[in-house]
């Protein structure tokens, strides 16, 4: 006998089964084999819950047949709430621990689903008491997820959570603080206060690092509260924690916090500060650190390129968006210190227009590295770069062209940039072979593809770029593709591009001429059969078919739907006119009638009645021709106006490293102007007194080639010790890092230093590529190289062993500190009257243990190897003489 069925009941458990096989495939989660589904046998649920009549229930008896429980159709307590609420209840007095997470993993996977489960509000309360981190973890995720839509329940679990943020675990401690502040309720702004102040000061990175994040979530939940607790302060000094985890959520928060005036203020204390531990720094705060340095100005150009230096290895990681920031940062200390035009700085300062290029001279390899070895994604954002820096610097990617070939397995939009970027590498070297690429991208399957190296083509030879025949050449190749038939885009776009090229090069008009009468024929597209049309109006003199190849257009007036297509043959059949009146007579006044009785275009109709009273109210032909047949559109530049977009580039530079860069277009086009972010340069004291600047410690490089290759170093000053000065009455230490910004004071440097037959000069002075370009010069197998001499005690800082080599006219062309030594690329020159060569010295200073290698190379001076090597030895004394304080 069929037993009564209830189908509500089995309806409910078909949308149930549902709800449970999409658990199943998004949680991918199942019971352990010792813990029961619900409503299965064991369960303490009841076994009406499971699916419906005639179908198998994990777990239980088949639904239909023979011994099939009554109960499991007439319960009465259904749903997967309840079922759970089962469950938690029995959570106190379950001992098995993955049994408990899988509950909780239970419940939070419905509420994922969008089930309401805040009915097991109460029972989630009493499974917080757990020493299980992940389960705590899962009730706080619950409880930060139901405290806005119910508050008092929220209120309910306050005590817990501040009791929590104190316990001896401090990923405990951590957990519960960002719950805490995640219920984002004003009640709770008293209860939230004191807890961040703590985790402020907590031993444990994790706890500090959530707190700062606390009191970002603490200022957009009350202002007020927040400002009276003097969060912002705190978090300045957070800048100094020794984590730089801490350090880079403090920059964050700030850069949020004082987003109405441009972001966090910056000083030269805390420029220095992050700059020096920039090496400590993840990827993601290596970023946040970089985006503070194009709103910082320079004290002055030598710290500017000091900046650079401590900035240049940060080109070498894989990380593409630190290479962009840094080549921002880069752009922007270029931009703060460059020589413009008017300044009273020497003639021997760079200018602005120097730097940048040199700038680009340096990033071009990690670009194009990054090009190589990117994803796709990566590709197209790192190329819409590297052609808003070609417009800036062209030319200096034109030896890389071949990196830009097309290649098959590229995606569409990649191709495309690739296309539009071999245009503007071309040079008279490079144009024959970014041309026979172009030709070879011309009957591609994609038109937009082919229409693009057909333009890019055009471009070549209208900037003329190509050198000596590169118009001409180009000129007959877009002429051969006039006659491809079975291409209708290539034609037309080869057809627009010859005209814009005659404009530019009238006298190319013999190789172009003699296919547009044949050419008319077969063009199809509006753009392609306007362009052709010009061209036989305005060089139809010397084209024997001109005439009657736009009398069949003229005859065809009825079929032409496009407005461009009747005014361009209107225009060309006026100035025609001109130029062959009987030919044109009788089929000017036809085209005449037609165009000024078409109503379709106002723009065309009014040009054909000014044309027509032109022609027969002018008392003087020649007036009329003189209008009619001027030369005004010969193009003086090798750019439409169109094309000018200078402004625009500029505009763009300042927002580079943007998604501006990927739009091509300004912020307010696609963000609303209330969350524009202020672009504010600080401090606004700079530039500063040169007097006053104190220099940047170096991190440190491996060799000559890393610290001086593709940097621009403004020549150093004769002794480069700097005597400390107190700054300036502006400037304001926030961090009250006054240590950073004192340097050593040394004696004043003597004459002239001799020992024996060695004697320095107390002037010199070398670029960074002349002492680049002299080491290199000298074989590694001539280097004389002392190792690891002993000493006392390793030197705090390199300010303190440049000031004591410089007052014994031993100058440092660059140096640096690495976490385990300090390296030194040093120089000096002997007196005229001794020899006049140069020793450059490279010095590496081991910290622990403290020792010195000096490796010393000799250029001009003493020909003869035994005073050479006397001379080495003396300066060898000399060194340690001046480093008497270190060494022994």
């Amino acid at each position: 006998p069929t037993p009564t069925t209830d189908f509500r009941s089995a309806e409910s458990c078909l949308n149930r089964k549902s709800i449970t096989t999409r658990l199943q495939q998004i949680t991918a989660m199942s019971y352990p084999t010792n813990m029961p589904a619900p409503g299965g046998p064991g369960s303490t649920m009841p076994q009406g819950v499971g699916g419906p009549p005639g179908t198998a229930v994990p777990g239980g008896a088949p639904g239909g047949g023979a011994g099939r429980d009554d109960s499991y159709f007439t319960e009465s307590r259904k749903g997967e709430v309840n079922e759970l609420r089962q469950l938690l209840r029995t959570f106190a007095t379950e001992r098995d621990k993955q049994r408990k997470r899988d509950i909780m993993k239970k419940v939070i996977a419905y509420m994922t689903l969008g089930i309401d489960v805040s009915r097991l509000f109460t029972e989630m309360m009493l499974a917080i008491e757990t020493r299980d981190l992940v389960i705590k973890k899962m009730v706080y995720l619950f409880l930060c997820n139901y405290a806005e839509t119910h508050p008092d329940l929220a209120q309910m679990c306050t005590n817990t959570l501040v009791k929590d943020s104190g316990s001896e675990d401090p990923m405990v401690r951590g957990l519960a603080l960002r719950a805490l502040c995640s219920l984002r309720l004003p009640e709770m702004i008293e209860y939230t206060s004191e807890p961040l102040r703590r985790s402020l000061q907590d031993g444990h990175a994790y706890v500090r690092k959530t707190g700062v994040m606390g009191i970002l979530k603490m200022y957009h939940l009350d202002k007020e509260e927040f400002d009276k607790a003097a969060f912002n302060d705190i978090l300045y000094d957070m800048l100094r924690d020794p984590d730089s985890s801490v350090v880079t959520n403090a920059i964050l928060v700030l850069n949020e916090i004082m987003a109405d005036s441009g972001g966090m203020a910056l000083n030269r204390p805390v420029m220095l500060h992050l700059l020096n531990r920039i090496h400590e720094f993840s990827e993601f705060g290596i970023l946040s650190v970089l985006d503070l340095v194009p709103r910082y100005i320079p004290a002055d150009d030598e710290e500017g390129f000091q900046i650079m230096n401590l900035l240049d290895p940060v080109l070498r990681t894989a990380n593409a968006g630190a290479v962009v920031a840094t080549i921002r940062a880069f752009l922007s200390i270029g931009d703060a210190i460059g020589k413009r035009p008017g300044d009273d700085r020497d003639d021997d300062s760079p200018s602005v227009d120097d730097l940048k290029r040199q700038v680009c001279i340096r990033i071009k390899a990690p670009l194009v590295t990054l090009l190589a070895s990117g994803s796709n994604e990566l590709t197209y954002v790192l190329l819409k770069y590297v052609d808003q820096l070609i417009d800036l610097c062209p030319g200096i990617f034109d030896d890389e062209y071949r990196q830009f070939y097309v290649r098959y397995s590229d995606p569409t939009h990649i191709k495309h940039s690739k296309v539009r970027i071999l245009a503007k590498l071309a040079n008279p070297d490079t144009a024959p072979d970014i041309v026979a690429e172009l030709g070879e991208l011309v009957a591609d399957v994609d038109d937009t593809m082919g229409r693009l190296a057909v333009r890019s083509m055009g471009a070549i030879a209208l900037h003329d770029s190509g050198g000596q025949g590169a118009v001409e050449s180009i000129a007959r190749r877009l002429v051969e593709m006039l006659d491809l038939q079975g291409i209708p885009h290539v034609s037309s776009e080869a057809a627009t591009a010859l005209a814009g090229l005659v404009r530019c090069h009238p006298d190319i008009i013999t190789v172009v001429s003699a296919p547009l009468p044949r050419a008319l024929r077969y063009i199809t597209e509006p753009m392609g059969k306007a362009s052709v049309i010009f061209l036989l109006g305005e060089y139809g003199e010397s084209i024997t078919e001109a005439p009657y190849a736009l009398e069949r257009v003229i005859d065809s007036y009825d079929n032409i739907i496009d407005d461009c297509v009747k005014t361009a043959l209107l225009a060309a059949s006026v100035k025609l006119f001109f130029q062959r009146p009987p030919e044109m007579q009788q089929m000017l006044g036809r085209l005449l009638k037609k165009a000024t009785e078409d109503v379709s275009s106002q723009d065309l109709h009014d040009r054909a009645l000014f044309y027509y009273r032109l022609l027969r109210s002018s008392p003087d032909p020649n007036v009329a021709k003189s209008i009619i047949t001027s030369k005004s559109m010969t193009m003086t530049t090798d750019q439409f106006a169109e094309e000018d977009d200078g402004e625009l580039r500029a505009a763009l530079m300042d927002e580079f490293n943007t998604l501006c860069t990927v739009y091509r277009c300004k912020a307010e086009n696609f963000i609303e102007e209330e969350n524009i972010v202020n672009f504010v340069k600080m401090p606004s004291d700079h530039p500063l007194p040169r007097e006053a600047v104190a220099p940047v410690a170096d991190p440190g490089v491996n060799t000559i080639t890393d610290q001086l290759g593709g940097t621009s170093f403004a020549p150093p000053a004769p002794a480069p010790v700097v005597v400390s000065a107190p700054a300036p009455s502006g400037e304001v230490d926030l961090l009250g890092f006054g240590d950073d910004v004192s340097v050593l004071s040394a004696p004043p440097p003597q004459s002239t230093h001799s020992l024996q037959s060695l004697s320095l000069k107390s002037n010199v002075s070398l670029t960074g590529d002349q002492y680049q370009s002299k080491w290199g010069s000298v074989p590694d197998t001539e280097a004389v190289a002392i190792l690891a001499l002993p000493m006392r005690s390793a030197p705090t800082s390199t300010d303190a062993v440049e000031g004591a080599l410089g007052t014994f006219h031993v100058f440092t062309m660059a140096s640096g500190e690495l976490p385990t030594e300090f390296k030194f690329f040093l120089y000096g020159q002997e007196e005229d009257t001794f020899g006049g060569g140069y020793f450059l010295i490279q010095a590496v200073v081991m910290k622990a243990p403290a020792s010195l290698t000096l490796t010393i190379k000799t250029i001009g001076g003493d020909v003869n190897p035994n005073k050479r090597k006397e001379k080495m030895d003396q300066l060898v004394e000399l060194i340690k003489s001046a480093l008497g304080e270190y060494v022994p």
